[in-house]
């Protein structure tokens, strides 16, 4: 073997480091590739296309979305007592593993091979160092736009704590490896390992290093969360948690303030810090007006946009949604104009819940004493509705996630339920549930809440004017309503009010209290007595 070849063998090997992966024969492992690289890999393999505006445009193919029936947590004995054990976290057996895994990393050392070293978490004290091993370009990308990008210097001596083994095109076979379905994704807390196989959805990468995450950090006393976190100009931060389609990305991305980030935080001690270095924002029906720094980030080169329809000469079409209606759009967080580049801000002055309720019973906004925080925390509720979600009938879903993030949680809710309340009793923030869903009638009858409103009544909350005013209590779930807000109609404010059929909404409010109340048994035996108070107060 000649000097080069030895010389090239020996970097291939120290960047699959970890992984158990051996550069195969006449294979190529591209290290750490800049942005501009991986597209143009992504367009030479005709894997992608380019939009007008030059921002990357990709298929997921049969996976628009994340697998939530295919996550695979190892039953190794470190962990076993304290994984939240279930349809979240699957078991999957040691031995089925080292299969599993073995079968990847060998089909893995027949592929060029593209690898990212990154971190997790812009705090110092607190990140991981992560490395992605992919046969997939584009993915690389998406890992490099999502993740935390390590200065120059820093990559020389990257040694990882996890490695994510990502083969979208490998199919898992239920027989050998134990599992359900070829696509699989299986993460072992001893060996430090995710695998991911048969899907193409790049959020499978980004949720995989949150329950990372999530399981870490509660450890060291840091509460990680499912939430998007921005700062104002007086240096108060706000963290905003919801579900998909609530308005997360969309609510925090506020030209009047900064955008620490869009998805995923840790609450420290000494304040709020960002998972990522970049944002996932779902992009369809996206309005330039209502949303134009998420619109100038998805119109430029670097972005990569999932499922996003296009026409012959790379014109968006960001209402079509033949594809699927979770269009993704991933960029670096400082294509927002006024990101917070440290990704960190102060410990929060204000804790805002979204919600999209589509049956129009919920306020657009209330404030939340503690117990009802910790009470809403848990329940983690939105509503979906038909031609936005998969198996939708035409009736509203109510769908609970515990902690706004259930599939991403290794550990049981009320581990996080519990830091969530400890800390606010500690720093005194005000708690806020906010509907940014349905106002005069559920969907179908009702119109959605112009955004103008939620945004003035955010605006109002965090900047302390909202606390100040008048109060009262809503009947059903004993929710503090303000009694008027400037540029709010009264009307809008009172949800049964904004009602023409009040017996209907009695009728539609006693259904959703009921759906709360089923939920939450599961936690009656596990929270404290002011917390239990809350849920008979829903149920009366």
């Amino acid at each position: 073997m000649s000097q080069d070849a030895q010389t090239l063998r020996a970097t291939y090997a120290a960047a699959l480091e970890g992984s158990g992966v051996r550069a195969g024969n006449n294979k190529t492992v591209f290290i750490n590739l800049p942005r501009t690289a991986l597209v143009e890999h992504t367009l030479r393999n005709g894997l992608g296309t380019l939009s007008i505006d030059g921002a990357l445009i990709v298929q997921t193919g049969t996976h628009t979305g994340r697998a939530a029936g295919d996550k695979y947590v190892v039953d190794e004995p470190a962990v076993t007592d304290d994984i939240w054990w279930g349809k979240v976290n699957q078991k999957l057996s040691p031995e089925k593993f080292t299969v599993f895994k073995g079968r990847v990393q060998a089909y893995l050392q027949g592929q060029n091979l593209y690898t990212e070293d990154l971190y997790a978490g812009a705090d110092p004290a607190h990140r991981i160092k992560l490395r992605l091993i992919t046969d997939s370009p584009w993915h690389a990308a998406f890992a490099r736009n999502i993740f935390i990008r390590p200065p120059r210097e820093e990559l020389a001596s990257f040694k990882p704590d996890f490695v994510v083994l990502h083969a979208p095109y490998f199919h898992a076979q239920p027989a050998i490896d134990g599992v359900q379905h070829y696509t699989t994704i299986a993460l072992s807390f001893s060996e430090k390992t995710i695998v991911i196989t048969g899907t193409r959805y790049g959020g499978e990468i980004k949720k995989s290093i949150f329950t990372v995450m999530n399981w870490l950090l509660p450890a060291k006393g840091i509460l990680p969360m499912h939430c998007s976190a921005n700062v104002g100009k007086d240096g108060d931060t706000a963290i905003f948690f919801g579900l998909s389609g609530t308005g997360k990305t969309t609510l925090s991305s506020d030209p009047e303030r900064m955008l620490i980030g869009d998805d995923e935080h840790g609450w420290a001690d000494n304040g709020v810090f960002n998972f990522e270095g970049g944002c996932y924002a779902k992009v369809i029906r996206l309005s330039q007006e209502a949303e134009p720094q998420i619109w100038g980030a998805v119109h430029r080169f670097g972005t990569v946009l999932e499922n996003v329809v296009a026409d012959d000469i790379g014109r968006l079409d960001l209402d079509d949604a033949r594809y699927t209606e979770n269009t993704r759009a991933v960029y670096p967080v400082d294509f927002i104009p006024n990101a917070v580049p440290a990704g960190k801000g102060g410990v929060p002055k204000n804790v805002v819940m979204l919600t999209a309720d589509a049956f129009g019973v919920l306020p657009p906004i209330a404030k939340l004493s503690p117990a009802q925080a910790m009470y809403h925390f848990l329940s983690g509720y939105t509503a979906r509705v038909a031609g936005t979600e998969a198996g939708v009938g035409s009736e509203p879903q109510a769908t609970f996630s515990s902690c706004f993030g259930a599939p991403f949680l290794p550990r049981r809710p009320e581990v996080y339920g519990r830091m969530l309340a400890d800390k606010i009793a500690k720093h005194g923030a005000d708690c806020w549930l906010v509907n940014t869903g349905w106002s005069g009638g559920a969907y179908g009858v009702g119109q959605r809440m112009p955004i103008r409103y939620t945004r003035a009544l955010l605006k109002a909350a965090l900047d302390g004017t909202l606390a100040k005013g008048k109060f009262r209590a809503d009947p059903i779930f004993g929710l503090m309503i303000p009694e008027a807000v400037p540029g709010i109609p009264p009307e809008v404010l009172d949800p049964r009010q904004s009602w023409k059929d009040k017996a209907a909404y009695d009728k539609t409010a006693k259904g959703l209290v009921k759906r709360f109340e089923e939920n939450f048994a599961a936690f009656t035996d596990r929270v404290g007595d002011d917390v239990k108070a809350v849920a008979l107060h829903a149920k009366d």
